[in-house]
């Protein structure tokens, strides 16, 4: 008589959550016309022998709906946080007035938002794909677990449960994916 074979459904939807979390993020980066403290986020600069992020290098503050500000701690460093954010790809022109740099946020047209959303699809997908993924090593878990010996009955209820976690998952990608579309178009 085979033991009782159990399959890590915490684990499965641990990792899936995971992508959900690496999605929020990516799109946190995202440029929306609104100014928002994280979309500087993914910029490094080469601070002290090393790359840094901006946030660890001064206070970042989001003042007004259109305005970005870094209260750079070093004065020594304001000319490389400025270096990095013209060179980040951000589409922002940094003025710097002492130690602080302001981080104006342009008005979005709506070429560029049509190419935010598309950004944001592709973010959207990987996320998919990486969720998938977990279901395949979840749905692996049970074929091992069918080799052996687990009762057919357990197979169809773990295979269900995975299946249902996967698309409520994928479900709440979309749900993201839907708000940041939404958010993006937003004039």
């Amino acid at each position: 008589m085979a033991e009782d074979i159990e399959i890590d459904i915490d684990d499965l939807e641990r990792r899936m959550k995971g992508a959900m979390d690496s999605l929020r993020h990516e799109f946190s980066s995202l440029r929306t016309g609104r100014a928002s403290a994280s979309m500087i986020d993914p910029v490094q600069v080469e601070a002290y022998g090393q790359m840094t992020p901006i946030n660890q290098l001064g206070t970042v503050n989001v003042p007004e709906p259109r305005m970005v500000t870094i209260n750079v701690w070093d004065k020594g460093m304001v000319g490389k946080v400025e270096k990095a954010l013209r060179e980040s790809g951000l589409g922002i022109n940094p003025q710097t007035n002492g130690t602080i740099i302001m981080l104006p946020i342009p008005e979005l047209n709506e070429e560029r938002r049509r190419e935010l959303t598309k950004v944001a699809a592709q973010y959207a997908e990987s996320a998919r794909v990486a969720i998938r993924n977990v279901r395949r090593d979840g749905m692996d878990q049970i074929k091992k677990g069918k080799a052996n010996g687990m009762p057919e009955d357990d197979q169809k209820f773990w295979e269900t449960a995975v299946q249902e976690l996967t698309d409520k998952m994928i479900a709440n990608v979309d749900q993201a994916l839907e708000g940041k579309q939404a958010e993006i178009m937003q004039v």
